[in-house]
């Protein structure tokens, strides 16, 4: 078996994929110097031409591309088994990313009857941030929003992120309103990272928003779900990760006028993934019941507003 240089092969691959010798060192830690050092390398070795500058950056010749993408597949596959080889090894323990929403309301409150009903497995929990995607080099099950449509990835709908305004009893009760009468235009509004959400929830119930839209933004969302279980103001939340504090009572849905119902939040893992990693996943989704029940109890209903709006049953 020919093989080229392995530590070349890495340095084209990274540089092919970034367009860029400085970020291809900085992944790689060495310096662009000794990244385009080892494409020449590979170049000579090949006896062909594989990057070529264009204007600030490079770009791939026609034997390049070809190259590259033979390459980029062959690694891929390699860290594909070697994640799998180094995690068969510790089949005891299987790594969870999720993002903090879910965590707190969901995975970390029920994880000891996954620990009672598997003591033979540990879980790692770990941070994950909202725009991170699945790494199987360091993840076996990714929760999160968004799913993962790329090839060898499995996809299971967690919770739909269907948004409808909640507020707590004590707020309703600081303004003497009842469930009937509450002026979302009057409220005091909580906003998750930007203005934007309440921008398009007084668009599709056809009503025109407060000029200028106020009220404290929240980057976190577990501050903000803090924010309006303390009575602070109404919020638009996805009502299935909150459907605890609303059958409890603890928060009330206000209008069954929604956005983002085409989004939702996963539960990612590779379509091969291993028999622990499947059973985790199947134990989380029955514990949330997959979405598959409505949220939002009757009595806590606005039936004034849900009759007119043909989206607000569920």
């Amino acid at each position: 078996m020919q093989l080229p240089p392995l530590n070349a092969l890495r340095a084209f691959e990274a540089t092919a994929r970034l367009t860029s010798l400085s970020k291809a060192g900085d992944e790689l830690h060495v310096t662009h110097a000794a990244v385009s050092h080892q494409i020449k390398h590979l170049e000579t070795w090949l006896g062909r031409k594989l990057l070529q500058k264009s204007g600030r950056g490079i770009t791939l010749t026609a034997a390049g591309g070809e190259y590259y993408r033979a390459v980029s597949g062959s690694l891929a596959a390699i860290a594909h088994a070697t994640g799998n080889m180094r995690r068969d090894h510790d089949m005891r323990a299987i790594t969870v990313g999720c993002i903090p929403s879910i965590a707190s309301r969901w995975l970390v409150p029920a994880l000891p009857s996954f620990q009672d009903s598997a003591p033979d497995l540990d879980v790692r929990i770990v941070y994950a941030r909202a725009e991170e995607r699945f790494d199987n080099e360091s993840l076996d099950v990714l929760i999160t929003m968004g799913e993962d449509l790329s090839g060898g990835r499995e996809s299971r709908l967690l919770f739909s992120r269907r948004n409808q305004p909640v507020a707590s009893r004590h707020y309703l009760a600081k303004r003497n309103w009842t469930i009937d009468d509450v002026s979302l235009a009057g409220a005091d509004l909580l906003h998750d990272e930007s203005v934007d959400g309440w921008k398009e929830w007084f668009r599709k119930a056809g009503q025109k928003a407060p000029e200028p839209l106020r009220g404290p933004i929240f980057q976190d969302f577990n501050m903000l779900a803090t924010a309006v279980i303390a009575g602070h103001g109404v919020a638009l939340c996805p009502l299935e990760v909150f459907r605890r504090e609303i059958e409890r009572g603890d928060l009330l849905v206000l209008s069954g006028i929604a956005t983002a119902e085409n989004q939702g939040y996963y539960v990612i893992s590779n379509s091969w993934a291993k028999k622990p990693v499947r059973r985790f996943i199947d134990w989380f989704m029955t514990e949330c019941g997959s979405g598959a029940r409505d949220p939002v109890p009757a009595a806590h209903r606005r039936v004034g507003v849900e009759s007119m709006d043909e989206n607000g049953s569920r």
